[in-house]
Order: C-alpha cells, then sequence, then structure tokens
C-alpha cells in the first residue's frame, strides 16, 4: 500500500525534495513507489527498451529525455515488459505513445504527453546516472514516491 505523497510530506518533508514538474498521470496505477534506477537519452527508447527487459523487483525507473515531445520514449510493448519484470513505474521526462494501452496496465506511468512519433532504437544514452528534474537531482537508489499530487523522493 503506497502512502499519500501530501501525508509522507507532512511527516518527513525535511528529509525529502519534490519535484515541481506537472507530470500526466498515463498507467493504471495513479500511486506508487520504489527504488530509483534513471536513464538520461533524447529521442532514442534503445536503453528504456532494454532496462525495463530486464528485473525491475519494484523500481521506478526515472527517464530523462530533456523535455522532447518529438517523439515516444516508451510505448505498450515496452510497458507491457516493464509490468511483465515487476517495475513499479516509469516517469519520463517526454513523450509516451499508446496512452489507451498503457492505461490499462497495471504499471505507474508519468509523462509529459503523448506523440505517436517512434523513436530512435540505437541505444544511446546513460544508465544509472545522476538526472535533474526540475531542479531536483535524482540518482539511482534514492526512493521516490508518486501519487496525483506529484513525486517525492529521499534528498541526495
Amino acid at each position: 500500500m503506497t502512502i499519500a505523497t501530501a501525508d509522507l510530506y507532512d511527516e518527513r518533508g525535511d528529509e525529502l525534495d519534490s519535484i515541481s514538474v506537472q507530470f500526466l498521470d498515463l498507467g493504471g496505477h495513479a500511486a506508487f513507489d520504489g527504488p530509483v534506477r534513471t536513464i538520461r537519452c533524447h529521442r532514442d527508447n534503445g536503453l528504456v527498451k532494454t532496462v525495463l527487459g530486464t528485473p525491475g523487483d519494484g523500481a521506478v525507473l526515472v527517464v530523462d529525455g530533456g523535455g522532447s515531445l518529438e517523439s515516444a520514449l516508451m510505448g505498450d510493448l515496452i510497458a507491457a515488459s516493464a509490468v511483465e519484470n515487476g517495475w513499479a513505474g516509469v516517469i519520463i521526462v517526454g513523450a509516451i505513445r499508446d496512452r489507451d494501452a498503457i492505461a490499462d496496465l497495471p504499471l505507474g506511468v508519468k509523462a509529459l504527453g503523448s506523440n505517436p512519433r517512434k523513436s530512435a532504437k540505437d541505444g544511446a544514452g546513460e544508465v544509472d546516472v545522476p538526472v535533474e528534474i526540475g531542479g531536483v537531482i535524482v540518482v539511482p537508489g534514492a526512493h521516490l514516491w508518486a501519487d496525483r499530487d506529484g513525486i517525492l523522493l529521499t534528498r541526495a
């Protein structure tokens, strides 16, 4: 059972960072939490597919796509793979596609928007590196909580 982010902030505010970027809730689970893994990539979802194809063990993948909405970094097949591999959620600073199918999956998904256009599949980017979202540094291994109110994580 996931604790509400507002309640968690009331209890532990000084220990947590709050991401102010306003994401859309696009997955079947609006509330999710877990340890963080990260990817930094631009218009190339090769690493997203690879990482979500490995055991997630309840983790949340945070993808810094640079805010690009020009092409999708995740679609329904990659999201289904995340579910099969035990990921709790995916947060994408960029776009997804196949919104209707993803909304039916038992997966937390937050993204800036959607675009039916596919991204490159070259695997360009970096895995498990610190990324910055809205002035907050997100480091691999931090714990992240997300719900309709927003995103909190343990401070770096």
